[in-house]
């Protein structure tokens, strides 16, 4: 694993007044702990830029008042307004100690599934190990060249000498899946629909317009006045009153 470089002054004084005063300075607060006794030491902002702003895990050679530590970083925090880094805390490691830290995950090659159709899901960005210092992978690289749809990695398909994955052995890492597509089917024909709802008109008589009177003398239309009502008797016309002289 790459080292990174970092030189720091030991706090003498650890009050909230001293560390205003430090980050108004453009400084960083930080503690190293692991050792024999945690160190309150402070390094100026610029100085972690290529360490925390970077998708790279290195160990950090952390030198205070002339005395160089091996660590690697640990928790972070950032002002919740201007995302300005405030404050760092690295934790101290020794050659003959496993130390647990988390590395990324890069994908590399073009998936043959994803040539037919599916789409590749990385669905893990960082993986968590515990190693020696010296055996610390810089990542884990997975290939998926060979990987056609319905292909998923684990974890528990990562393997690396002298390295322990603890992440759930049954997490999906990448994937290969089918792209989802919505397929609408064309609608039946209305004419169709209209003959299958109503009766079917007679063979050579047009089909009458929607929202057409009925035709005098056709099936369903009143009778005329005059003309025998259904039954055959003839409607009895209306009485007139007689006016009286």
């Amino acid at each position: 694993m790459k080292s990174f470089a970092i030189t720091g002054t030991r706090r003498a004084e650890i009050s909230k007044q001293n560390v205003r005063l430090l980050r108004k300075e453009g400084n960083v607060v930080c503690v190293l702990y692991g050792g024999k006794e945690p160190i309150h030491f402070s390094a100026p902002a610029l100085a972690f830029k290529n360490l925390v702003y970077s998708p790279e895990v290195y160990t950090v050679d952390v030198t205070i008042d002339g005395a160089t530590h091996k660590a690697v970083m640990k928790d972070l925090q950032f002002h919740p307004i201007n995302d300005r880094l405030i404050h760092l805390d690295f934790l101290e490691i020794a050659d003959d100690k496993p130390v647990t830290i988390q590395i990324p995950v890069i994908i590399t090659g073009s998936a043959a599934g994803v040539r037919q159709g599916g789409t590749l899901h990385k669905k893990m960005r960082m993986l968590t190990v515990k190693a020696l210092p010296s055996k610390l992978p810089e990542n884990v690289t997975i290939k998926v060249d060979d990987m056609n749809i319905g292909d998923s990695v684990h974890v528990r398909d990562m393997k690396a000498d002298g390295v322990e994955f603890l992440d759930l052995a049954n997490k999906i890492i990448v994937a290969v899946k089918v792209t989802r597509v919505v397929v609408e089917e064309a609608p039946v024909a209305a004419a169709t629909t209209a003959t299958a709802e109503g009766a079917v008109p007679a063979e050579g008589a047009a089909a009458p317009a929607a929202g057409a009177a009925p035709v005098k003398g056709a099936p369903g239309a009143a009778p005329a006045k005059g003309t025998p009502a259904a039954g055959g008797k003839e409607a009895a016309p209306a009485k007139k009153e007689e006016k009286k002289k």
